[in-house]
């Protein structure tokens, strides 16, 4: 495994398993089959409303010793009306089954997400959290926090993909030492992506697939990656990219596919929704 560390010298693995849209009864088996093939970083969400079975997952990993809790590092992030409730990262870690975690977001920028901040702040000061990060922020709204911040986020989740690298908010965050993670890796499952010349000439050349070529692109770039998976195949295949390195011509080429594609663009009516929408146990 390789490791990017934070402004606060945490280090992270440049690899873990995602959690998002996989359902709770297949999250459990899907952290449990990562960490007994390698991984040691998960990430989940209040949102994603499976964190239970996330550390359930964990759990049996450290109970049939295949990782120590000190190894793995789990992430995971606030939903918004969660933000000004006093309770939500105690009630997020007794969902975990933990005392701390690695890593807390806030999810989105919605809401009152400089008290979200505040809180999560707060949970770092107090070693419930050992780093801090931010999710989906832009433009005005990252101005704001980073103005209110007393503790500088130390990673931004992203959506980043060969088609999106985000440097302009990248950019923006040179100064504060923020470090990127990305979310929909692969592209959200876009076959295209895996189909660019560039990528099946690469895992002709490595014998490796499509996707493989893509996640070490990730690693390689410096970003922390996280593709979920249920098919232990993918789970296993997705780890497999430490053994080749993609040389400086090859990511300049990757290079050029740069902008020309999002999946997802936030917009200030969706943020304002995701204010106001409630979590199943919020009651």
């Amino acid at each position: 495994m390789e490791y990017v560390t934070l402004s606060n010298n945490v280090k992270v693995p440049v690899l873990g398993i995602g959690t998002f849209m996989i359902s709770p009864e297949d999250t459990e088996e899907s952290v449990y089959t990562a960490l007994k093939g390698g991984y040691r970083m998960i990430d989940t969400a209040n949102a994603y409303m499976n964190e239970e079975a996330a550390g359930r997952g964990l759990a049996r990993a450290v109970k049939e010793g295949i990782v120590k809790r000190e190894d793995v590092f789990v992430s995971t992030k606030i939903w918004p009306t969660l933000y000004e409730k006093e309770n939500a990262v105690e009630d997020t870690l007794k969902r975990l089954g933990l005392d701390f975690v690695d890593l807390l977001f806030i999810h989105q920028p919605a809401g009152n997400f400089t008290a979200g901040y505040q809180l999560i702040e707060r949970a770092y000061r107090e070693g419930k959290a050992r780093s801090l990060g931010i999710s989906n922020m832009h433009d005005e709204k990252l101005e704001k926090l980073l103005a209110a911040a007393e503790v500088l986020p130390h990673v931004i989740q992203l959506e980043t993909h060969p088609y999106c690298t985000e440097k302009e908010i990248m950019g923006r965050l040179a100064s504060c030492g923020t470090k990127l993670m990305g979310w929909y890796p692969l592209g959200h499952g876009d076959p295209g992506l895996l189909k660019e010349e560039i990528f099946t000439k690469l895992a002709d050349k490595y014998h490796k697939s499509g996707a493989q070529i893509v996640l070490r692109w990730h690693t390689q770039m410096g970003f922390m990656t996280i593709p979920g998976s249920k098919n232990p195949d993918h789970i296993r295949d997705n780890i497999n990219i430490f053994d080749f390195l993609l040389i400086d011509e090859e990511m300049a080429e990757i290079a050029k596919l740069d902008g020309t594609r999002k999946y997802y663009t936030a917009d200030n009516a969706t943020e304002e929704k995701y204010a106001t929408m409630h979590l199943p146990f919020e009651g």
